[in-house]
């Protein structure tokens, strides 16, 4: 049942994906808060399918801690799942990304359309500068940032792997930042086909105010963001527990230990 679920909201999520990307087009000649509204419509409609073809709730905790305008938004990240379903609660939103993004077809003009912030990886140090020096920029303009620390998609009870970039763009901005905890690879893994039904949760925490040196708040974003999202990942195993046969396997089949 699981199997054909997740064929049958595959072939839905793209159909929409691709019916908006055509009848979209006139948002990318609108101003950029316009041109917001796609994605957002986008993500609402994704998650509406997710619930009512796979099961799949995703549930939204701690919006009293996000403020109004500018910030950054800092996430776990572990499947592709949060960057979708982020927008639908965030305001003038602005992703940094990784710059082969901007070249898929469409998508990536789409993505130029919406201002958001392409890094190359492949150059590490000048990626950085060029973040802080853009953040600044977008802060002031009242936007949320969303950075994911550890670059990339990481299994559940994988060992954090935290980059120092969003300490630089905190330090250099003095902007707060709003730590994210989630549950939803145990949902929609990092690879697989599969989309388990259940309970996802993304879980704004608690701002860390401006004023820590870089140190200082990598440890207390990671802290808060692992202990979070593994109270996240207790809670999803207590509901239903194959979810955590189910995260052992992934991370065996990944040669990860956990």
């Amino acid at each position: 049942m699981i199997f054909l679920r997740s064929a049958a909201f595959h072939v839905l999520f793209y159909i929409v994906l691709v019916g908006l990307m055509i009848v979209g087009v006139p948002f990318a000649f609108m101003p950029r808060q316009k041109m917001l509204e796609l994605p957002k419509l986008w993500g609402r409609v994704s998650l509406f399918l997710l619930e009512h073809v796979c099961g799949l709730k995703v549930e939204f905790r701690g919006l009293e801690h996000l403020p109004p305008r500018a910030a950054i938004i800092a996430a776990k990240h572990q499947s592709f799942l949060e960057t979708f379903a982020m927008p639908t609660v965030l305001g003038d939103f602005t992703y940094v990304l990784k710059r082969e993004l901007m070249g898929i077809p469409v998508f990536g003009w789409y993505l130029r359309a919406a201002e958001q912030l392409a890094i190359d990886r492949a150059r590490r140090t000048n990626a950085l500068t060029q973040v802080a020096k853009e953040a600044r920029k977008l802060l002031a303009e009242g936007r949320q940032i969303v950075i994911f620390p550890e670059g990339t998609r990481k299994l559940v009870g994988a060992p954090p792997d935290y980059k120092a970039g969003v300490a630089l763009v905190q330090t250099e901005t003095g902007a707060p930042c709003v730590p994210v905890a989630l549950n939803t690879g145990l949902f929609w893994p990092r690879s697989g086909f599969a989309r388990r039904p259940g309970r996802a949760v993304i879980e704004f925490l608690e701002p860390i105010a401006p004023g820590l040196d870089r140190k200082a708040f990598m440890a207390v974003l990671q802290e808060r963001i692992e202990r979070a999202s593994d109270r996240l990942a207790a809670e999803a195993y207590g509901r239903d527990p194959s979810l955590r046969k189910y995260a052992f396997a992934q991370a065996k089949s990944s040669g990860v230990a956990t």
